[in-house]
């Protein structure tokens, strides 16, 4: 492991180096891939120097041992010794966390697809309740939300909703939101005042970059068509929605959200290929099936995840058997306490693999 740190930190000065080169710098795109490496190293190469100031520390404490001290400065010694023994320790299991490979997904933006399922309108709602938890949390994070496509009901909800979340590890942090999320209370639309139970599947791709993934557009198959709802006169009256379909896989999106055919079939392209990417994501894991049933971030849709119970203000994560009660705060988007657990999970489990 050291000889590898020891490459890396080798790599992360030379590419600090070169960024700081007039030529360099005159080529944006190979400066922007050093940058881009650069960060990535970053952390790393400073948690190895801590390991090797702690190691140095050690050293010098237990050289300092074997001189003539006084009672005081031996017990100050030997404190001083176990502090950077204990820092020792620590640092090295935070390095094979940061040496862990890495998804490749990670730094990618994400398209996220909410769907109701059982429950009719009140699974609509609560997919319009999941859609605003996810803009409040990239807000906290910085990124960036566009609707790609939506179908409302006409109670405020959504049948179906698919944005992008653009933002620095977008994917890394909310990967482990696909699955079955269940909320458990009364509906708006219930008279009687009993507890429903509904659910909403989510899924969370990373957007594919048409290097990622090959499509022929030979393959597609393109209707247009007028779009129906909400959206203003121009929008009902011409042929501006787009449906796209992928013969070889069937899959088919339509976009009908904005007034220009061009745009939506634009927005159905970015959707369609990243559910291409994720087909071909799902059969590579597929085939590393032993792994990930080890692993938190399974992506599987049909897994229900999470429950979230209105009449005790609670959200249960099923996966990691971790319970917080205060519902109010996790909808607006403070994810963290949970999202923290999952990726500590995660990088336990692929850790044991790794042994």
């Amino acid at each position: 492991m050291f000889d590898r740190l020891q490459e890396i930190e080798d790599r992360f000065n030379m590419v600090a180096e070169d960024i700081n080169k007039a030529e360099v710098i005159a080529d944006q795109a190979n400066w922007q891939k050093l940058m881009r490496e650069h960060a990535q190293l970053t952390p790393i190469v400073e948690k190895y120097r801590e390991y090797k100031a702690a190691v140095s520390a050690y050293e010098d404490s237990k050289e300092m041992l074997h001189e003539s001290l006084d009672d005081e400065m031996r017990s100050l010694v030997k404190e001083e010794l176990k502090e950077s023994q204990e820092n020792m320790e620590t640092f090295g299991e935070e390095l094979k966390i940061l040496l862990l490979p890495k998804d490749p997904n990670d730094d990618k933006n994400v398209i996220v697809e909410i769907r109701g399922g059982a429950g009719g309108d009140e699974a609509a709602l609560f997919a319009s309740d999941l859609h605003r938890m996810y803009s409040r949390y990239a807000e906290r994070n910085r990124w960036k939300v566009e609707v790609l496509s939506v179908n409302e009901n006409d109670l405020g909800g959504v049948k179906e909703i698919s944005f992008m979340i653009t933002g620095q590890g977008a994917f890394s942090r909310l990967k482990y939101e696909s699955g079955v999320h269940r909320v458990q209370r009364v509906p708006a639309t219930e008279s009687q005042g009993r507890i429903h139970t509904s659910t909403v599947t989510v899924a969370v791709l990373p957007e594919a970059e048409e290097v990622d993934v090959e499509i022929n557009m030979a393959d597609i198959r393109v209707d247009v068509f007028r779009a129906g709802g909400n959206g203003g006169q121009s929008v009902n009256t011409t042929d501006s929605a787009v449906r796209l379909t992928h013969v070889p896989t069937g899959v088919v999106v339509s976009c009908q959200d904005e007034k220009s055919q061009l745009k939506n079939k634009e927005k159905a392209m970015r959707i369609l290929r990243a559910r291409i990417f994720d087909l071909e994501l799902e059969k590579q894991a597929k085939e590393q099936r032993d792994a990930r049933r080890s692993q938190v971030g399974t992506g599987d849709r049909s897994e229900k995840i999470r429950t979230y119970n209105f009449p005790q203000s609670r959200v249960t994560d099923h996966r990691i058997n971790k319970t917080i009660h205060r519902l109010d705060g996790f909808l607006d988007g403070d994810l963290e306490e949970i999202t923290e657990v999952l990726i500590t999970t995660d990088q336990t489990e692929k850790l044991k693999m790794q042994a």
